[in-house]
């Protein structure tokens, strides 16, 4: 039987570079790959739906499910994951604490983004702001006019306005214009502004004690495969999981050579050690059940934010091929 030639699109991560470079194979598959960034995968995704298998924001598929579903069936491969207390800045001369973001404005380049649902949940679950007690001003972080990219219905509580002409919400929370600023990079304000700053003071601190309390590492992408290739070939979606999941092995396995190491970053082998010791040896797992959790918290607040207008189950996300796996 022929293979598959299938692009696969996805973030240049230690993750799947095994992939990417063909020391993973899919089975039944001839990859076409292409690393680009998230901001360009979702958005030739969602818009046209231009890749086989590709990376894709939890939160707009989650819209998608909830609508009836979307161009692709989801795989439980979570190759991004992030502790969103670094996403979260604001005007220091202001704001000293989450609560004076009551009744402030805050930027955003998109409001359904996967970081910043996380971001409101902290904000709501850990110190009683909700969505509906701030001012939200929607504009690009570099540019005036990136539009979101799927279409959203928000509660009538919760206010969303776009920024003003010409105007991204790094150089209104550079100007002062706004009092806080939300989004998955941060603000970019050449040279700099000594007003401009976390939330919170030491993030690390914040997301590890938030983590020891909910056991909640969050999720922000997975990997979906369009849906018109899971119908001709059910066994994609499970073959797909696979190679992921080995890609992923092997880079622990890298990062555990501490003789030589793989990131180009010192102190590598004592935040592994203290990672492990926080979050366990599987710190980052694929699959339903692992995740089960993570995903319903996620779930939850999604339906609240007004983005998703049904509750979602966990399973309905992805493929039923990849919800168990066999063992010897």
């Amino acid at each position: 039987m022929a293979k598959l030639k299938l692009s696969v699109a996805v973030g240049p991560y230690d993750r799947t570079r095994a992939l990417v470079d063909g020391t993973v194979k899919i089975d039944g598959v001839d990859v076409v790959p292409m690393t680009l960034s998230p901001e360009e995968i979702f958005f030739r995704a969602f818009r046209n739906a231009e890749f086989d298998i590709c990376e894709l924001s939890l939160s707009s598929f989650t819209v998608k499910t909830a609508g009836g579903g979307g161009p692709y069936v989801g795989v439980p491969a979570f190759v991004s994951r992030a502790f969103r207390h670094t996403s979260i800045y604001v005007r220091t001369d202001r704001i000293k604490k989450p609560a004076d973001l009551k009744g402030k404005k805050v930027g955003l380049p998109e409001y359904q983004l996967t970081a910043n649902v996380w971001a409101r949940a902290i904000l709501e679950d850990e110190y009683g702001v909700k969505p509906a007690d701030i001012s939200w001003v929607r504009a690009g972080i570099e540019s005036a006019d990136r539009p979101e990219k799927i279409t959203i219905k928000l509660p009538s509580d919760v206010k969303l306005d776009n920024g003003p002409p010409g105007k991204s919400i790094s150089q209104l929370i550079d100007e002062g214009a706004i009092d806080g600023f939300i989004a998955p990079r941060p603000p970019h304000i050449p040279g700099g502004n000594p007003n401009v700053g976390w939330l919170f003071p030491d993030p690390t601190a914040a997301a590890k004690d938030w983590y020891q309390r909910t056991k909640i590492f969050p999720i922000m992408h997975l990997v979906g495969v369009r849906r018109e290739l899971t119908d001709k070939h059910p066994w994609l979606p499970g073959a797909v999981l696979k190679a992921f999941t080995q890609a992923k092995t092997m880079a622990l396995e890298q990062l555990n050579d501490t003789s030589a190491t793989k990131v180009t970053l010192p102190f590598v082998e004592e935040r592994l050690k203290e990672t492990r010791e926080l979050m366990g040896d599987d710190f980052w797992p694929y699959g339903l059940e692992p995740n089960r959790r993570t995903l319903e918290v996620f779930l939850k607040h999604h339906h609240a934010q007004g983005l998703s207008q049904r509750m979602v189950k966990p399973e309905e996300l992805f493929h039923p091929s990849t919800l168990e796996s066999f063992k010897l």
